[in-house]
């Protein structure tokens, strides 16, 4: 495995590179007055603009000059694969509907993983220049109060606990049902954070992430950055969610039995 075979501070170096490199592709275009979208869809909407796939260009110039025998998924450009069992998974930016609308929810997100697995995940908002990195030593955050570690809450009741999602419609409407079952039982539901609500679970400010719909560049660094701060990640029957699809993030095991209960009525 990755953890035994590889020096997880050399990767994390490259990942910082790559996330510094897509901050520079990227904030110029934020908040552009002439940035223009295109539509990836052909019935909905799911844009994608020149930052999107500068962003993603710089980060594989990097993997071909640092990590050339690894593979890549990315949203973008596709998969190109490698020999070293290790693959870097690409998200220039998630929540690019929240980029084009100026808002700072969105985010940067690298994973890396092996045939396990996400090990290593990284979430950077560039705007704001925060940059959250998941390990299997620990969890980090970098930002403008500081460089420090982070970890998920402790337990608690789902009376208690604060819950996100992207989306009010959580996929289909079944999938959405499973969602608001969970959601009902909480005391605080937000949406609408995209990436960065993963990052604030790893940082022991909310309890739950719910989602559906999602692939496996959506997923991976999420997960690499929960379980490196403490939390579990899994799809809605308690299985790997790295593939995309159905996620449950959770901040310890205790809220995700809690949570996973409800879920797994709606698989």
């Amino acid at each position: 495995m990755i953890k035994k075979h590889h020096d997880i501070q050399a990767l994390v170096q490259v990942a910082d590179a790559l996330a510094d490199a897509a901050r520079q592709a990227i904030l110029p275009h934020f908040r552009h007055k002439d940035l223009v979208s295109d539509n990836k869809e052909s019935e909905g909407f799911d844009p994608v603009t020149v930052a999107d796939r500068a962003a993603e260009t710089a980060m594989r110039d990097i993997l071909r000059k640092e990590r050339p025998d690894d593979a890549i998924l990315g949203e973008e450009f596709g998969k190109t694969s490698g020999t070293t069992g290790l693959t870097w998974v690409l998200d220039p930016i998630d929540g690019t509907r929240g980029f084009i609308s100026g808002t700072p929810t969105w985010g940067v997100l690298i994973g890396l993983g092996d045939e396990t697995g996400p090990i290593v995940g990284v979430i950077d908002q560039p705007y704001i220049g925060e940059r959250f990195t998941g390990t299997p030593n620990g969890a980090f955050f970098k930002g403008p109060h500081g460089a420090y570690p982070i970890e998920t809450r402790l337990p608690c009741s789902l009376a208690q606990a604060t819950i996100f999602t992207t989306f009010p419609e959580v996929g289909t409407e079944h999938e959405r049902a499973g969602f608001e079952a969970v959601a009902g039982q909480c005391r605080l539901t937000r949406y609408g954070m995209d990436c960065y609500a993963y990052a604030l679970l790893a940082a022991g400010q909310i309890d739950l992430v719910v989602e559906a719909g999602l692939n496996a560049y959506d997923i991976h660094a999420p997960i690499g950055l929960v379980h490196g701060a403490g939390g579990i990640v899994t799809d809605w029957s308690g299985g790997p969610a790295h593939n995309g699809g159905r996620a449950l993030a959770a901040a310890n095991a205790e809220i995700h039995a809690q949570a996973l209960a409800i879920l797994k009525e709606f698989v």
